[in-house]
């Protein structure tokens, strides 16, 4: 007869493994609240006895895990109870703010998809946005993010190369490197500039690109020095 295994109490957790009769003899001298029974139709002592240890290993696993648990839902009723704290005004002022800058750009020019730049430029319509994110990612093209969906500038596009991006943009994007990201960038092409004699850089880059260039040279340096 296989002999009754006890295994060495590991975090509050011992284990027995044998017969039937062996486990029962065994049980009634432990005192313990509870006993997890797991039986084997088929299998010799020594698995058994395996079994029983990897159980014995496992137990502190579960016990993190129904702590955690029993943490988060506490957590998680605590944040019910408590009343959302409303954001600051001067914030709500700021979003409002930014809100309403984005709108201005995007009704200030022609505002492009990734596929309608592809179908403008005669690419292939297996993977529209490939060569517009292509140049997006060289810098080449800017383009802005309005509810998941890049938005590249038609002014950008230059008719008279096939609609590819003007080349003094690359120039232009390279000289706000680190002082604008791509809203800003945006807002400062759909804004008048005193520099420019009150027109918009982006009316001006296709026709007069190295003053478009000059001005965002400017625009950088007073924000530099201003």
């Amino acid at each position: 007869m296989a002999a009754i295994n006890i295994a060495g109490e590991f975090a509050g957790v011992g284990t027995l493994s044998g017969t039937p009769e062996q486990v029962r003899s065994g049980l009634n001298g432990l005192k313990v609240e509870q006993v997890v029974a797991l039986t084997i139709e088929h299998g010799s002592a020594s698995a058994a006895k395996a079994l029983a240890e990897t159980v014995a290993g496992l137990a502190p696993l579960v016990s993190a895990i129904l702590k955690r648990r029993q943490d988060e839902t506490l957590n998680s009723i605590v944040e019910a109870l408590v009343p959302e704290v409303p954001p600051p005004h001067h914030k709500l002022l700021e979003a409002r703010m930014v809100a309403d800058a984005r709108k201005a750009v995007l009704e200030s020019g022609d505002w492009l998809t990734a596929a309608d730049v592809a179908k403008m430029a005669g690419f292939s319509t297996s993977n529209p946005s490939a060569q517009p994110n292509k140049w997006k990612k060289e810098r080449q093209i800017f383009a802005v993010r309005h509810r998941g969906i890049d938005y590249f500038p038609g002014y950008a596009l230059d008719p008279s190369t096939d609609f590819r991006p003007v080349k003094a943009l690359a120039k232009v994007l390279s000289t706000f490197q680190g002082a604008k990201d791509d809203w800003g960038i945006a807002y400062w092409f759909a804004s008048v500039n005193g520099f420019l004699g009150g027109n918009r850089p982006q009316d001006l880059l296709i026709s007069e690109p190295d003053r478009v260039i000059s001005a965002a040279e400017d625009e950088v340096a007073g924000v530099l020095h201003g």
